[in-house]
């Protein structure tokens, strides 16, 4: 490599992306989150999207194999559940922060977007696992700006 592993991250990170917490059930029932911002859309026909899930993660084997869960992109006034689900054994969901989506997933409140998945593939990908699922159900707020993220922190739309 002509780049060190810091100067390519900072790069990368130059890309503003959303900010979501995946959710899902635990094996023992509890609901869960993880912060993420690798989330992309992948077809419409049939419905997929993906996220990529770090192989070096907490909680790994939960959003490795779950086969419902949820993506659900933050709103600008949502940072608070983005810090406290991005940390490290920090991911059981306080109850008022969700609500039961239709295949049993947790779907975060007020988010300006949740997206029902269901386990569509999985895919080795350097350090990470890219997770494809097939989208059962979308429910969204109809206003309110995104929770972003650019540069290693987090910005907002003017």
């Amino acid at each position: 490599m002509s780049f060190e592993a810091r100067a390519l991250r900072d790069a990368l990170g130059r890309f503003a992306t959303g900010v979501c917490l995946i959710t899902a059930v635990s094996k023992d029932g509890k609901p869960m989150a993880m912060t993420a911002n690798s989330f992309s859309s992948v077809s419409l026909d049939p419905p997929l999207v993906l996220w990529c899930l770090q192989n070096s993660s907490d909680i790994y084997a939960l959003f490795a194999q779950a086969r419902f869960y949820a993506i659900n992109i933050l709103a600008q006034e949502q940072q608070d559940l983005s810090n406290h689900y991005a940390r490290k054994e920090q991911h059981e969901i306080a109850p008022e922060h969700y609500r039961t989506g239709k295949n049993g997933a947790p779907v975060i409140r007020n988010a300006l977007v949740s997206f029902e998945c269901e386990l569509e593939a999985t895919h080795e990908g350097g350090d990470h696992l890219i997770i494809v699922g097939r989208v059962k159900e979308v429910s969204q707020r109809p206003s309110g700006k995104p929770l972003l993220f650019f540069s290693g922190g987090y910005r907002e739309l003017h």
